[in-house]
């Protein structure tokens, strides 16, 4: 998933006046060539050898084109990779985007070499958090401790609680 990544920031920006869902995620790993730039939406097309995984950016670019939006992807070998999709928020089309607090749990537990940022904006208040915290406040408890998770939950509630996040999937 990483591919070579140390860093990776994962934005949610909700724009309710322009009915506008953005997700961006950059990492600072590999980054493509131009041939795979070109195949990394072709659904059967994997870096991975036999291993069957991909899909992840056809499907992607396909919800975001049924709501009204696109995904544009932007890499460079050596420099890592930015992908932005956008969504018409309240298009029918529009698929949940699902649990993001779960989400963030498992990335930062199944790959604790990463420093994760999560960044959440609506109508331009937000906050953001990151791994690095977790580090300091807990010390050396391992990424994949229940505590951990149980940390992580806590901290992005109180965050969007502190928002007073209306944005309902």
């Amino acid at each position: 998933m990483t591919g070579g990544a140390n860093q990776i920031s994962i934005l949610v920006d909700v724009s309710t006046r322009k009915d506008v869902l953005l997700i961006e995620i950059k990492d600072n790993g590999r980054g493509m060539d131009e041939t795979m730039q070109r195949n990394a939406f072709d659904p059967f097309f994997t870096t991975k050898g036999r291993k069957r995984v991909g899909l992840g950016l056809p499907m992607l670019a396909e919800a975001a084109r049924k709501a009204c939006g696109e995904m544009r992807m932007d890499s460079r070998q050596g420099k890592g990779t930015v992908i932005r999709a956008t969504f018409g928020l309240h298009h029918v089309d529009r698929q949940p985007m699902g649990d993001m607090i779960e989400t963030m749990v498992v990335l930062i537990a199944g790959y604790p070499e990463v420093n994760f940022t999560y960044k959440y904006v609506q109508d331009q208040e937000g906050f953001a958090w990151n791994t690095r915290r977790i580090e300091e406040q807990l010390g050396d408890v391992p990424r994949y401790d229940p505590a951990v998770a149980d940390f992580v939950r806590k901290e992005i509630r109180e965050k969007l609680a502190e928002l007073k996040q209306e944005f309902v999937d």
